[in-house]
């Protein structure tokens, strides 16, 4: 064997042996999830009890950087430009899969510039009006619509969020006008609608029920395929008046492409600890959460499926930033 031959052979076990090593060391320092949604938001939410429970596991400090703006832009790009050694994640949500459409010039590719490391969950989004408004329940309030035709006003999140496409959504279901209006955070967006600002609202069912049992919003639909268990009571937007209709929130991390496979494999391994406990299980239930499970080439053809769906949804309904 000659010499380079040798030299090759032996720069090529040493780059192999140091990757297994290196994620069998990982983490040796402290681990950032970047949230770039506002703070007190399902993303925010769920990524510090992720992060909490990664902490105890691995025995290293996981903590969380909400990095809100431009639907989630902002923070993703962060992500994006961040070395691809696991010591930045990103907590992203179908936000991002819609965007991909709906956002063509952001300065990434979703599937070009990270790599799927796990979902975290889903739960159903609820309908709710302010009390102002004068209809008691779905049809009352698509007839109130059609008859105020851009009158009335819807808030979100931000461009491409689930609330935003939710919205969307409904209206070219239902035939109405209703202007949207984005907020900077899901909070910004909840503020408004319980201060009367806007008239209609799409938020995640984890967020937004306490404030319906309050009184403080009107619930008049969930968006899943059937009634969630923490609105019983409540019909879906299909059984109430838009048949067909479904739409929901989900979470997940992912990571900058380049990542290590066996430091992805590991947060993986991790994350799907965490998923797995009876208590989270129960009380994400109770919150309108169902936990997701799967590896990390499943979650990567997860992401890809809902581009795909989210990218039909934004070309048939014509929807476009403004």
């Amino acid at each position: 064997m000659s010499r380079i031959t040798k030299l090759a052979v032996g720069f090529a076990l040493v780059a192999a042996a140091a990757v297994p090593a290196s994620a069998q060391d990982y983490p040796s320092r402290q681990v950032k999830i970047i949230v770039p949604f506002g703070a007190g938001g399902p993303a925010d939410v769920f990524a510090r009890v992720i992060a909490q429970h990664l902490t105890d596991g691995t025995k290293q400090s996981f903590i969380v950087e909400p990095r809100p703006g431009a639907g989630s832009v902002i923070g993703t790009d962060i992500v994006a430009k961040s070395p691809a050694d696991g010591y930045t994640l990103l907590m992203m949500s179908n936000t991002h899969t819609t965007n991909e459409s709906l956002l063509p010039n952001k300065p990434f590719q979703l599937m070009r510039d990270f790599a799927g490391v796990a979902p975290i969950n889903y739960s159903d989004l609820l309908m709710v009006v302010h009390p102002s408004v004068p209809a008691k329940n779905l049809k009352e309030f698509i007839a109130y619509a059609k008859a105020n035709p851009g009158k009335l006003n819807y808030a979100s999140s931000g461009p491409g969020t689930p609330y935003h496409m939710a919205g969307e959504l409904f209206k070219s279901m239902s035939g109405t006008s209703i202007v949207h209006v984005p907020h900077k955070a899901s909070g910004d967006a909840r503020s408004s609608i319980i201060g009367g600002h806007v008239q209609m609202m799409f938020d995640a069912i984890t967020t937004m029920a306490e404030a319906a049992k309050a009184g403080q919003v009107r619930a008049l639909a969930s968006s899943g395929e059937k009634r969630s268990n923490v609105t019983p009571d409540i019909p879906t937007v299909s059984e109430a008046g838009v048949p067909g209709y479904a739409a929901t929130i989900w979470l997940g991390i992912m990571a900058p492409k380049a990542t290590p496979k066996p430091v992805i494999d590991k947060l993986n391994a991790e994350i799907n600890k965490v998923l797995a406990r009876a208590d989270i299980k129960d009380g994400w239930a109770k919150r309108g959460a169902v936990p997701l499970q799967m590896k990390p080439a499943e979650f990567d053809a997860y992401i890809k499926k809902d581009i795909e769906k989210w990218g039909g949804v934004v070309k048939s309904a014509g929807i476009k930033v403004k």
